[in-house]
């Protein structure tokens, strides 16, 4: 039996990560034998959390324009060359079948790479608007997996196929996991739960408006589970109570979705197809801080068919307050929110981009 070999590379935010583990674990799963290598950006996060999801990383020195005129802006083209020389050397010593990219700076010199080198590669597209990154590649990638319709005003549409984002696959059903959920996280069952999720650095407006708006959500008979994020986690522990479980970071994210009534969230890409899947009643609150303002683009995708909220950073003082109270208070609207978020989840993405990549290595 042959043995493949796979390239993944994703990196930056778990967002482009997750996929890039996600892909390989469902790729492990039809080719027991594979060899697998990772490759990212020196000093991002994948470095450290490739190697806990069992598979090897490499390294390239690469960043993304600022949007600034500076200094790390005039190393640019020395990192991209020695991130293409060295992407060209991964490649040539181990010899991939085919080369997987989920986005993040380290997956744009090793997908141009692959493609001069001949080797086929399959683009994860995880935003309903791509980076440059990804548009440039997509010329003469192999496949390009989307999760969002209508964007063949950006990539090849022969190439494309809607697949949705590989999610973690414990999110299929957590309905049945409610009781013990409420359960492992000591909730009253007969208050409201709201999750807030900030990332896993998390968001420093969506705190600062939990902050200011506690009082207010504690008062319509609600309970919180506030995840703020690494950064921000050693000022706002001290809002910790029976009623408010502040957490820097969620291990069972299965167990706190299936617990949650409301949801406040960010519109990352991954999170967006997660949300789809688990069918709750959210709110969003996009980063503006985003290249292209990819999750307000996100976020709308799910709003334009009423399936979700969504609320500007800039609007937050002024309507936050009567958004949340109206929501909380109408079941109704919780229920039309519920089903029609449902029915835009795409849950066997993982299994199609792996189909996907299976036909171009046969």
């Amino acid at each position: 039996m042959k043995q493949y070999k796979f390239i993944l590379s994703g990196g930056g935010t778990g967002g482009h990560i997750y996929p890039a583990i996600a892909i390989a674990n469902e790729l492990k799963v039809r080719f027991p034998n594979a060899k697998f290598l990772f490759v990212g950006a020196k000093d991002k996060m994948e470095m450290q959390k490739v190697p806990q999801a069992g598979y090897e990383i490499k390294g390239l020195w690469i960043a993304g324009l600022q949007r600034q005129i500076n200094l790390k802006n005039a190393m640019f083209p020395f990192k991209l060359i020695n991130s293409l020389w060295k992407s060209r050397k991964i490649i040539k010593d181990f010899k991939p079948d085919a080369v997987i990219g989920t986005g993040g700076f380290a997956s744009g010199p090793l997908l141009q790479m692959a493609n001069t080198m001949g080797i086929p590669t399959v683009i994860q597209e995880q935003n309903s608007y791509p980076g440059i990154t990804n548009k440039l590649l997509s010329k003469k990638a192999s496949a390009i997996c989307v999760a969002y319709e209508n964007l063949e005003r950006f990539f090849p549409a022969e190439k494309m196929v809607l697949t949705g984002n590989p999610v973690r696959q414990d999110l299929i059903d957590i309905e049945s996991k409610r009781n013990d959920a409420i359960a492992y996280f000591n909730l009253d069952a007969n208050k409201k739960t709201l999750l807030v999720l900030g990332g896993s650095l998390g968001a420093r407006r969506v705190n600062q408006l939990i902050e200011k708006e506690m009082e207010n959500i504690l008062s319509q008979n609600v309970q919180i589970i506030w995840q703020c994020g690494k950064l921000y986690f050693e000022y706002y522990k001290k809002y910790n109570s029976p009623q408010v479980q502040v957490v820097s970071f969620i291990e069972k994210m299965d167990f706190v979705y299936a617990a949650a009534d409301v949801i406040i969230s960010r519109a990352g890409a991954s999170s967006v197809s997660e949300l789809c899947i688990v069918g709750k009643p959210v709110v969003f609150i996009p980063s503006p801080n985003v290249a292209e303002d990819h999750q307000t683009k996100n976020a709308k995708a799910i709003v334009d068919k009423d399936g979700a909220i969504l609320l500007k950073e800039s609007d937050l003082d002024t309507q936050f307050a009567t958004v949340f109270q109206s929501l909380i208070n109408d079941s109704t609207k919780q229920q039309q929110l519920r089903t029609n978020i449902k029915q835009l989840a795409l849950p066997q993405a993982t299994k199609q981009i792996v189909d996907e990549i299976v036909k171009l290595i046969k």
